[in-house]
């Protein structure tokens, strides 16, 4: 079928955070004694809630993080995106040429996709279509996010088309009953081989690929 409605993910598919958002947790982690590698991290929390990051860092460390953590990342992300943050390369290509509507539905707060938007000029796009996992207090995997959205946008699940580059934002449109596409940018780094997804390497591609969609 093809999709009357896009829903992306925005970390890593709209805009190029995430790798900014990983030396952020490895540095916390390591400041808690628990000596995380990049990569690793990378592949552990790229997609994943910033609560089950943490309570991977304190299972590891049996130790609670400081109640101000989730202030103090926000805050150091904020500062780095305000100087490095940019928009996935195409991605303003792809957006001026889809003819049907789309939308946000990330797992961040509301204030971190708007700042994030702004950053990367893509908040004209977006206008009243942006919903936040912290608006209902439901995260990926779960697919309340997208269920939300697709409610929002006026649409039921499968006629939605979600864009995702996690291994939990892709089960949540899966368990959701969504149509999904999944945007890995690095053949060598491709955290979502094992599903029986349409992939594609660049953003720009993605409104051919969705004529494409039978």
């Amino acid at each position: 079928m093809k999709p009357k409605c896009v829903i992306f993910d925005c970390d890593g598919v709209l805009v190029d955070s995430v790798d900014l958002s990983i030396k952020v947790l490895v540095k916390m982690a390591r400041a808690q004694g628990l000596d995380l590698k990049y990569n690793f991290a990378f592949e552990r929390f790229g997609g994943s809630s910033l609560r089950s990051s943490f309570d991977y860092i304190e299972e590891q460390t049996g130790k609670s993080l400081p109640k101000s953590s989730e202030d103090q990342y926000r805050k150091k992300t904020y500062e780095i995106f305000k100087k490095e943050l940019k928009a996935i390369d195409g991605v303003h290509e792809a957006l001026k040429r889809l003819h049907i509507p789309f939308c946000i539905a990330s797992g961040g707060p509301p204030e971190k996709i708007k700042l994030n938007l702004t950053l990367t000029n893509l908040i004209s796009y977006f206008e009243g279509r942006i919903f936040s996992s912290y608006e209902i207090n439901s995260w990926k995997p779960d697919p309340g996010i997208f269920s939300h959205a697709a409610e929002k946008m006026g649409f039921r699940a499968v006629e939605c088309l979600v864009i995702e580059d996690s291994i939990d934002g892709v089960n949540a449109a899966m368990s959701g009953g969504f149509q999904v596409f999944g945007y890995v940018p690095s053949r060598e780094r491709n955290n979502l081989s094992s599903f029986d997804i349409k992939l594609f390497h660049k953003m720009s591609r993605l409104p051919d690929l969705i004529l494409e969609t039978e």
